[in-house]
């Protein structure tokens, strides 16, 4: 029996793995619960076995990715779609483990960024994926891994597509905003993912647990809400389950937040990423 919340419900940034991890299962639980619409982001290279030395080899990633998202949109009465990128926590493992330099790790990483940005331009991606590492880093690396962020808003405004984003926790990313404005990308189609329930200077989006998810819904301003699931067996209770969102937008409907999962799951799509989490979802007679 398939729970039907008479509204879309898209979790804005997960995971799947099929090869190791769940996969299409999570996303058959999504829906059961009420979920209708994914975005799904493609995991870290290193996790699907591939250690790139030319931003060509990145490729191997994405494609992997959209077979995935094909199998996810057969599985909802929504559809999913993908996010490409390469992940932040790259140059670490580039500079820490393999013995690039900064600057070497900075220029793969923008070539791979190139590379799904053609995905996005050929209409087989939606967004964009960059950022910075959550964690203390050197100066060079910090400054390598800005100049990375700031090539995937210019790929962005580019192909006309939002960008998402991994970065420290905060609750201020103005910083990040004037860098996309300074290249052409509107600051609003840029999200910071796993945000809390507030975020000056792009969209936030949200990751759902209710603390967060209540002092969205009574901002007023555009969000987002997302598990950040990782689909990985060895890992099981690291972040939200694919569950989550459906339970949580339950729960703001029971608590008069009507409004807010609208902006969360309609207007901010449409305004974001250009997408219509209403007339791409099917439902049964």
């Amino acid at each position: 029996m398939t729970e039907d919340l008479g509204t879309p419900v898209l979790d804005d940034h997960l995971h799947l793995d099929p090869r190791h991890g769940r996969g299409i299962e999570a996303v058959e639980e999504f829906a059961r619960l009420g979920g209708t619409h994914l975005l799904v982001v493609n995991k870290p290279s290193w996790l699907l076995g591939v250690e790139p030395d030319e931003p060509e080899e990145f490729r191997a990633v994405f494609e992997e990715t959209l077979e995935t998202v094909a199998a996810a949109t057969e599985a909802l009465p929504g559809r999913a779609w993908p996010v490409l990128g390469v992940h932040p926590g790259l140059i670490s493992r580039l500079v820490d483990e393999r013995g690039f330099s900064p600057e070497d790790a900075r220029d793969l990483m923008r070539g791979g960024l190139k590379v799904a940005s053609e995905y996005v331009a050929d209409g087989d991606a939606l967004a964009l994926k960059s950022g910075r590492p959550h964690y203390d880093v050197s100066d060079a690396v910090w400054e390598a891994s800005n100049a990375v962020t700031r090539r995937a808003f210019e790929l962005g405004a580019e192909v006309d597509c939002a960008v998402q984003l991994h970065t420290e926790a905060t609750e201020d990313l103005t910083d990040l905003a004037a860098v996309a404005e300074a290249v052409g990308l509107d600051p609003a189609n840029v999200v910071k993912h796993y945000a809390a329930g507030e975020l000056a200077g792009v969209t936030p989006s949200v990751m759902s647990d209710e603390e967060r998810l209540e002092r969205a819904a009574e901002s007023g301003e555009p969000f987002l809400m997302e598990t950040d699931y990782v689909d990985d067996p060895d890992r099981p209770g690291m972040v939200l389950g694919p569950k989550t969102v459906p339970r949580r937008v339950r729960w703001l409907l029971e608590e008069g937040h009507e409004e807010a999962v609208r902006r969360a799951h309609v207007e901010t799509p449409r305004d974001v990423y250009g997408i219509d989490t209403e007339s791409t979802l099917e439902r049964e007679p």
